[in-house]
């Protein structure tokens, strides 16, 4: 159930003036009384943000909902598809569409945003129109109507002028929630239809071969330098692998499953080169996100760890004065069980992966993240993924021991060293550890 909130629409209106009418359209889902957003009505900031993302959302919102009149939808689809995991394995399908034409590549390309604000990113997710009809997980192997243009429009290597009808208006509604990501007006599907797809032909080869693995098409199409996002985007739809075995996969779990099988290919390869010959320091600031990575010469490991500033996503809580930290690790074997920081250990892994098979080298691996109150909303693991490749393609800072490394490590870090060590594995074996070579010398 949603109903109109008069107090949003008087904010958005005192910051927004002049389309008043976009903004009347738009309702909130029903929340709880007690909720801190109703107790805050985006003025105060008692969340501890630096700004409101229910507003930022309801400003996006109503930029689209200006062009959003009838059922029907045309305009230039990046191409973008999706699959929910509610109900799972009925799932939710369908395709997004912005309501015009144009070169919307940008819309459903995370590769491209890099640079670009919250409010940007924001207004790229709510661009998109998603119709949506049921589908088993298991319709992969068959298809059908739908599916079939799904695929299709999932090998498109450029944007497709597209048209869908839904079965109503799509509903212009916002969470109060600073918590979820932020997604465009949905309706269900009636029918859909594209015009000519200009198909990639490296994906159309990886569909059509039915003996194939996933992970080998998903490999293959990587070293082929397909985008890691149009690979996620088929992997979604159930286009790879032994055609008995295809599946669909909701977008969330293809992406991590995409990164996962990519960076075991990547530290695989890297395993055969010798290590680093000295301590490599990176940085890079990105949506008020604070990262370091500190590069060892040693055998592969890995850890990646997070610390929430009160305020954000996963340290709500403006009276803490305490960051959230979080991390998981892996040794030179990797890990067999799924890391507590989810998708993001992942995308990061695969970064730094990349980069080390660039060199032909490998290392001991461990980056960490600071959130700040600026990052008002999470906008998905794509932001560690092309934040670290960013910042890894830096020309580090080098030094020939672990202590140096550390000291200018710290200058880049709001958090006290202390706090890092108690959370990390790599550094209590880095700075308490003996090593074999010490008794050997």
């Amino acid at each position: 159930m949603s109903t109109n909130v008069k107090w949003l629409r008087d904010i958005i209106a005192s910051e927004q003036v002049g389309e008043l009418a976009a903004f009347r359209e738009i309702k909130v889902a029903r929340v709880p009384s007690s909720s801190l957003c109703l107790l805050c009505k985006g003025g105060r900031m008692l969340c501890g943000k630096l700004r409101c993302p229910i507003v930022a959302k309801a400003q996006s919102l109503a930029k689209s909902s200006l062009q959003i009149t009838s059922p029907r939808i045309q305009g230039s689809t990046p191409p973008g598809v999706f699959v929910g995991r509610i109900g799972y394995p009925k799932v939710y399908i369908g395709p997004m569409v912005p309501p015009y034409r144009g070169d919307t590549e940008i819309l459903d390309t995370p590769e491209l945003w890099l640079g670009k604000s919250i409010q940007d990113i924001i207004d790229y997710r709510f661009a998109l129109i998603r119709g949506k009809a049921r589908a088993s997980v298991y319709d992969a192997q068959s298809g059908g109507k739908l599916i079939d243009v799904l695929q299709e429009l999932a090998m498109g290597k450029r944007p497709v002028d597209a048209e869908a009808l839904l079965t109503r208006v799509p509903n212009r509604v916002i969470t109060l929630s600073g918590e979820t990501q932020p997604f465009g007006p949905s309706a269900p599907l009636k029918s859909f239809k594209t015009s000519n797809v200009s198909v990639d032909r490296r994906v159309e080869r990886a569909f059509y071969d039915r003996d194939l693995k996933a992970g080998d098409a998903v490999v293959g199409l990587y070293e082929d330098d397909v985008l890691v996002t149009r690979i996620q985007r088929a992997f979604s739809l159930g286009m790879f692998g032994f055609q008995k075995r295809r599946k669909l996969v909701p977008t969330r779990w293809s992406i991590t499953a995409v990164d996962s099988i990519l960076s075991l290919e990547l530290i695989d390869q890297m395993k055969q080169h010798d290590t680093i010959d000295e301590y490599r320091v990176y940085s890079f600031e990105h949506l008020d996100n604070r990262f370091v990575a500190i590069l060892m010469p040693e055998r592969w490991s890995f850890e990646w760890i997070e610390a929430w500033f009160p305020g954000t996503t996963w340290n709500p809580d403006e009276r803490t004065t305490a960051p959230a930290m979080m991390g998981d690790f892996e040794p030179y074997r990797g890990r067999t069980t799924y890391p507590d920081v989810g998708g993001c250990y992942y995308a990061c892994k695969l970064a730094v992966a990349e980069k080390l098979n660039q060199e032909r080298r490998q290392a001991s691996a461990l980056v960490l993240r600071e959130i700040h109150p600026g990052y008002i909303l999470p906008v998905g693991v794509w932001n560690v993924r092309e934040s670290i490749r960013q910042m890894i393609q830096l020309e580090p800072q080098k030094f020939d021991n672990f202590q140096a490394a550390l000291r200018h490590a710290q200058t880049k870090l709001t958090i006290p060293l202390r706090k890092w060590i108690k959370t990390s594995e790599l550094l209590k074996r880095a700075l308490f550890q003996k090593k074999i070579t010490e008794f050997a010398a």
